[in-house]
């Protein structure tokens, strides 16, 4: 079977599966990182969403071989180690602080993409807009939208 290395959560990890497994897979069957969720595997809910080299993704629609040695995956188990200090990172702690979370399934996806879209934002020297948070296309069954919103302006602001 090919061996496929990437960077998972500031480690090297070296698994042993086929070309077309899909990242979600390997992250949760293979390396036991249970954040990402399984949701649609057609990259539509985002319940998996994840971050590749800073960026979001979602590991449901993406092979493990289009990964390699450098690639840094970063999932909501690792969230926290990205800023200084011991606890949460910010945008954690803003879900907290906003009660966001009622089942919590989608949350990790949701947190994940928050967090991307913040670092995107400042990335352009801008603020958050409506239209920036519109564009999230998260799924939350539970319908925290609203709370979700809120989190992520409070999140930004501590971030």
């Amino acid at each position: 079977m090919p061996k496929h290395t990437f960077q998972l959560n500031g480690e090297t990890v070296t698994v042993d599966v086929e070309d077309d497994v899909r990242i979600l897979w390997v992250l949760r069957d293979v390396l036991g990182v249970t954040g990402p969720k399984y949701g649609c595997g057609i990259n539509v809910c985002k319940a998996c969403t994840s971050h590749i080299n800073g960026k979001a993704f979602n590991p449901c629609s993406v092979p493990v071989s289009a990964i390699g040695e450098d690639d840094e995956i970063t999932t909501i188990e690792g969230l926290a180690d990205t800023v200084d200090g011991d606890g949460l990172h910010p945008m954690q702690e803003a879900w907290l602080e906003h009660d966001v979370a009622q089942c919590g399934y989608c949350q990790p996806g949701q947190i994940m993409a928050a967090v991307a879209l913040v670092n995107k934002v400042r990335e352009e020297g801008r603020a958050i807009t409506e239209g920036d948070l519109d564009a999230i296309r998260n799924v939350c069954r539970c319908g925290t939208y609203t709370h979700i919103r809120e989190a992520i302006r409070t999140g930004a602001v501590q971030m």
